[in-house]
């Protein structure tokens, strides 16, 4: 009964359900966009508020970090009072982040400002909810593509955006809130919740403790090579760490309705999509980040402008950008779990490159290439493999748990990065960055191969008795 009523509810409220999947898709690029935007500005940040590097990664680790509670929880929140008014809930902090961090002077009200900017994440599997209840079959995994790619789109798009500011983040930030501010009315316009508003209990204990342990870990990760690894602080934080994560591991087994569903992340159907997507995340923020700062870095590096890192990884986004026009089609030809193995292990050839050829700018446009072609096919599918084996009913909490251990991917990435060079200066320090984000890719090429072709086993067994 549920299910016709949800079949006539998608008949009825839209003859063309196109335009709502569109602006969500620009939406959700959105949320992509502002935290590239800020990883060319980091060493301008430092020079402008007199910061380390460590300190002023804290402006990218802090966004990914907020984004990582706040999708689950918000996810939660869209189940309960509908999925559109926490979509505009997300994008009005956006706007308000973007307008508090285009008038701060200082690191901690950027930081601040950072922080409201990063709910703008839950945007992701909260579209994903909506263009699942409005699609028709047929076309869910083209329409979940879109969405995929156009975060690899926006990714690349802050990046530029941050060049053609001129490495001014104040200017930066009032673009970022007035296109979110764009979004926010297309959404309004155009978006509407078919799906019932349903009931529950948000899980702010188990939200609280994964904040906790992810700054405890994240902090020490990057901290450890100024302060020491054997250092009593950093010690302290690991041990925070490790305590809260596993009273947040026992929490979630407990609670009626988790944050995260622990079941979810090692079910055989999703676990693969799960690393996968972690390592991949990892992988790509590391790329990002480590192409600005090298290219930007005098001396062994180009001496870069801001305008000169976008165009650097202009590639990248004009690939990414043509891949998600062709998504659908692509993944109507091969399986989600070949397109991520085939997006994960170009990612990863792209980092590779760069540690064995970077004297060039012919060698950044020729590893931005790869970086843009591998985003474009392996983030168009992570959203189909995350939920292509999980019951109809459990499909928006497959795609949010997805998104978290993707952020968390990313989310460590600043803090990799700061204690890499703080350890290897110069040259040989990016080689090792990049040589971590290709060891990266080319895991998560593995297991999303490995569980791709496990899970098609799987299904196929019964047919053949």
């Amino acid at each position: 009964m549920a299910t016709l009523v949800a079949s006539q509810t998608r008949e009825t409220s839209s003859k063309n359900p196109w335009p709502a999947v569109v602006s969500l898709a620009f939406a959700a690029s959105i949320a992509a966009l502002q935290n590239t935007a800020v990883v060319p500005l980091l060493p301008v940040l430092q020079r402008e508020l007199n910061a380390s590097l460590a300190a002023v990664s804290w402006t990218l680790t802090i966004s990914l970090l907020v984004s990582a509670v706040a999708t689950p929880l918000l996810s939660r929140f869209g189940d309960m009072y509908g999925r559109r008014p926490m979509i505009l809930g997300a994008l009005a902090l956006l706007v308000a982040g973007s307008v508090m961090a285009a008038l701060a002077t200082s690191l901690t009200w950027l930081i601040v400002a950072r922080v409201l900017q990063g709910f703008v994440a839950a945007l992701v599997p909260l579209s994903i909810g909506v263009v699942r209840d409005v699609l028709p079959r047929q076309q869910l995994a083209t329409g979940i593509g879109v969405l995929s790619a156009t975060m690899g789109f926006g990714s690349g798009g802050g990046m530029i955006l941050a060049g053609v500011t001129s490495g001014d983040y104040h200017v930066l930030f009032w673009v970022t809130g007035a296109i979110a501010v764009v979004a926010g009315v297309l959404v309004a316009f155009l978006v509407r919740d078919t799906a019932p508003a349903g009931k529950g209990r948000p899980d702010l204990l188990g939200a609280f403790l994964l904040t906790v342990w992810l700054v405890a870990l994240l902090l020490g990760i990057s901290e450890g090579g100024s302060w020491g690894w054997t250092s009593p602080g950093v010690i302290g934080l690991f041990a925070v760490a490790l305590v809260v994560a596993l009273a947040w591991v026992a929490v979630e087994r407990r609670v009626a309705e988790p944050l995260v569903e622990m079941a979810m992340l090692v079910q055989r159907g999703t676990v693969g999509a799960t690393v996968a997507s972690m390592l991949l995340g990892f992988a790509f923020f590391t790329c990002m980040t480590g192409i600005s700062g090298f290219t930007q870095a005098p001396g062994f590096g180009f001496g870069a402008s801001t305008l000169q890192v976008g165009v650097y990884l202009l590639p990248s986004t004009v690939l990414m950008l043509v891949i998600s026009l062709f998504s659908g089609r692509f993944m109507r030809r091969f399986a989600a779990s070949s397109l991520v193995a085939t997006g994960s292990a170009v990612v990863g050839a792209s980092a590779l490159w760069l540690v064995v050829a970077h004297e060039t700018s012919g060698d950044v446009y020729v590893a931005t290439s790869l970086l843009g072609v591998g985003l474009g096919v392996g983030y168009a599918a992570l959203g189909t493999m995350a939920v292509e084996h999980v019951e109809p009913g459990k499909t928006a909490l497959a795609a949010g748990v997805n998104a978290l251990v993707r952020i968390v991917g990313g989310s460590t990435a600043g803090a990799v990065i700061a204690a890499v060079l703080a350890a290897l200066p110069g040259v040989r320090g990016y080689q090792w960055v990049f040589a971590v984000a290709a060891v990266a890719g080319l895991v998560a090429a593995l297991f999303a191969a490995v569980f791709g072709l496990l899970n098609r086993r799987a299904v196929t067994a019964p047919s053949a008795r």
